[in-house]
């Protein structure tokens, strides 16, 4: 019986469906401190780094899916906003530097509502 278990396993790893995990999550390692571990401390530069970066890519995605669910192609969507295909794809791609007033116009053409949230010296202000 453990021969079978054993050969089940393997089918299950090699199709995908259980992930091994890290080694130093076997050791009891948590998520938050294999993160601060690697990328670095909340408040370090590295993670700064890290934390923003990541926002960025959740921005791009958000604007892929959008588009992707109102049925528009980047060419249509540059066209709604003004600008053209490719500056779609690189927004999207993250390659370029994009102003607040294309990503604004971005979300305009798609109908979806941004809300800019500031928090300055404890001071919140929001931007709808």
């Amino acid at each position: 019986m453990n021969k079978n278990k054993s050969v089940e396993l393997n089918e299950m790893f090699s199709a995908g469906t259980i992930v091994k995990l890290p080694r130093n999550r076997r050791k009891g390692k948590s998520i938050d401190e294999f993160v601060d571990n690697t990328i670095g401390k909340p408040g370090s530069k590295g993670r700064e780094l890290f934390e923003l970066e990541l926002k960025m890519e959740v921005l791009q995605e958000l604007i892929k899916d959008v588009r992707r669910k109102r049925n528009l192609s980047q060419e249509q969507l540059g066209k709604l906003v003004g600008v053209k295909k490719a500056q779609i794809s690189k927004l999207e791609k993250g390659y370029a530097n994009t102003s607040i007033t294309t990503i604004s116009k971005v979300f305009e053409a798609l109908n979806a509502k941004i809300k800019i949230s500031i928090e300055i010296e404890g001071e919140k202000m929001e931007l709808v």
